[in-house]
């Protein structure tokens, strides 16, 4: 009776050609996820950055605080700027349900002017991170 079976030789070779596919799927894989964080980043910039513009214009030109733009950008406000809940005295707002977190730091980066996801000096927004900076 004859047995079959593969060889040591013919398994490595198996072996090896499974790890050259991955070595060629896995970085296409990456620089998708990349691609799709980019995307998300460059959408939350032009969403936050009209929402601040639309803030300046119901506050007579003037921007959110540097230290309470979390705030003035999710909570009601009134022309000076505070912030409340009641409707009739907070008459403008919220402009975001939540503020967005930057897709290329770990740290939940949400911290605005902290140099942790976010920065915003009074006229200019942008992500903290040196790579999107110019963004």
């Amino acid at each position: 009776m004859k047995r079959t079976a593969f060889t040591l030789v013919e398994i490595l070779i198996v072996v090896i050609i499974l790890g050259i596919l991955a070595a060629i799927v896995i970085p296409q894989f990456t620089q998708a996820s990349n691609d799709a964080r980019a995307a998300a980043l460059v959408s939350d910039l032009q969403t936050v950055r009209s929402q601040i513009e639309l803030y300046k214009v119901q506050h007579l030109d003037n921007y959110p605080d540097a230290d309470n733009i979390v705030n003035q950008l999710t909570m009601r406000t009134n022309a000076a700027g505070e912030t409340g809940t009641d409707a009739e005295t907070y008459p403008y707002g919220p402009y975001l349900q939540e503020f967005p977190t930057n897709p290329f730091v770990a740290t939940g980066g949400n911290e605005v002017g902290t140099g942790k996801g976010w920065t915003w000096d009074g006229t200019t927004f942008a992500p903290a991170d040196e790579a999107h900076s110019g963004l």
